[in-house]
């Protein structure tokens, strides 16, 4: 019979049954303990959690040798890993990732303050032993993720536009693998936050909400550069979703909420964080999440993470295509030309410190968006000018677009949909490769605020 492999048995490394490690004193005497964490590093090597110090951490830094049984929760089959204990990391990807575990274990056991990981212990697997008498009962999975992984990189290399190619990954993630809540978020170049441009499943769509490097589940993946699976509610990696008070009459622009609220489940179970990196950037993270609690196994990471592979090519095409040359800009609509005159003046103020735009004191947008809005609202008012391009906003440095990676794209979908949403009179319109339209169908009233 052919002895398992450590790969065979990443199952068992679920944490929905306890592992147990056996170390020897110097004097020989044995000691059994229950580990909260196994993780499988990779072929040979598994990372074992260290929350204490007690005699198991005493036998490991003498002999460094130790047997580690743990168990398959669908066959009931029990392994016996021979290890010998190499380091402990106590930061990085690997440590960011079994906190991350292990505070959603705490949690859900109510053991929050006693559950801390203070290191990620890397052990070489010298031997994988399968113990007599397992029972091998396998069930189906859940999902077919092959044929929904080939499914959607299908679909997704048909993509011509980035607006198009982030709403079809998320309706194949609905579709393929019957996930019904996910969002994308883009890094802003600052490396300080993310922002959200796409989601789907939710109430709100978000779009425009921040997140900050290091927040949340999504901040961790994000300033770790690694996925963050998470199979229980933990609220060290949720997000707040406190009501703010909304001052909309005051005439103090930083007295106006500039929030916009993160779109996440409030009461999720399962969440699967996979960041998006091209070489070594980071382009953004990809957020999925399930009000069932353990929804995500490995092999939906391991699928997300191959997925997410060919989305940030796909992204990486589409903003190497902007440097083309124009395509033909479309005809304008048949709106009537007197439109823009109808009603009454909609007030625009713009607070020139972070960029913030209100719409008659309802918060709109604010940062580069910001400043793309205000700068094409008034061209729009002074000139006339509906017709715009992309090359002319990331020469315009008044904008404040980084040299290198600006993510216009990007920042133009979130204002257009955050216009959709918020704001139906004014509109932007893609007419072409590189090039695009303002809509204004109401009178408008442009006001720079007053510095705080």
């Amino acid at each position: 019979m052919t002895p398992p492999t450590l790969r065979s048995l990443r199952r068992c490394f679920e944490g929905a049954v306890p592992a147990t490690i056996a170390t020897c004193a110097a004097d020989g005497m044995p000691n059994v303990a229950k580990l909260s964490h196994v993780h499988f590093v990779d072929d040979e090597h598994v990372a074992l959690s260290y929350q204490f110090f007690n005699k198991t951490r005493e036998n490991i830094l003498l002999n460094h040798l130790a047997t580690v049984e743990v168990v398959d929760p669908v066959s009931a089959a029990h392994y016996c890993l021979q290890v010998e204990y190499l380091r402990t990391e106590t930061a990085g990807p690997l440590f960011a990732y079994m906190k991350a575990r292990l505070a959603a274990i705490a949690s859900h056991s109510g053991m929050s303050k006693v559950f801390r990981l203070l290191g990620s212990d890397i052990y070489r697997v010298l031997e994988v032993v399968a113990v007599s008498g397992n029972v091998d009962a396998d069930t189906p999975p859940r999902a077919n993720l092959l044929s929904g992984l080939r499914a959607c990189q299908a679909v997704l290399a048909g993509c011509a536009d980035l607006a198009r190619l982030l709403d079809t990954l998320l309706e194949g993630l609905e579709r393929h693998w019957d996930i019904c809540h996910s969002m994308l978020l883009m890094a802003d170049p600052d490396g300080k936050r993310l922002y959200t441009v796409a989601s789907r499943g939710y109430a709100e769509s978000g779009v425009g909400s921040e997140v900050y490097m290091g927040e949340g589940i999504v901040g961790v993946a994000a300033g770790e550069r690694t996925p963050i699976r998470i199979g229980y509610a933990v609220q060290e990696y949720r997000y707040s979703h406190a009501t703010r008070e909304r001052f909309a009459a005051s005439v103090d622009g930083y007295a106006l909420e500039t929030e916009i609220p993160f779109p996440g489940l409030a009461e999720a179970g399962s969440q699967l964080a996979v960041p998006l990196l091209l070489g070594g950037r980071l382009l953004g993270v990809l957020l999925v999440e399930s009000a069932e609690e353990q929804r995500f196994t490995f092999e939906d990471e391991d699928a997300l993470v191959v997925l997410s592979g060919q989305l940030v090519m796909c992204i990486d095409y589409l903003s190497r295509s902007a440097d083309l040359p124009l395509e033909p800009a479309a005809p304008a609509s048949s709106s009537p030309p007197t439109a823009a005159s109808q009603g009454a003046p909609v007030l625009i103020r713009h607070f020139p410190a972070d960029h913030s735009v209100f719409v008659d004191n309802d918060y709109l947008i604010k940062g580069v968006a910001g400043a793309i809005i205000w700068k094409l609202l008034r061209e729009h008012m002074v000139a006339g000018r509906s017709e715009f391009t992309n090359r002319e906003l990331r020469l315009d440095t008044t904008l404040g677009l980084p040299d290198i990676t600006d993510n216009l794209d990007a920042r133009l979908i979130l204002l257009q949909r955050r216009l959709a949403e918020r704001c139906s009179f004014i509109a932007i319109e893609k007419t072409g490769r590189g090039r695009f339209r303002l809509n204004v169908s109401r009178p408008l009233q442009l006001s720079v605020a007053a510095p705080h």
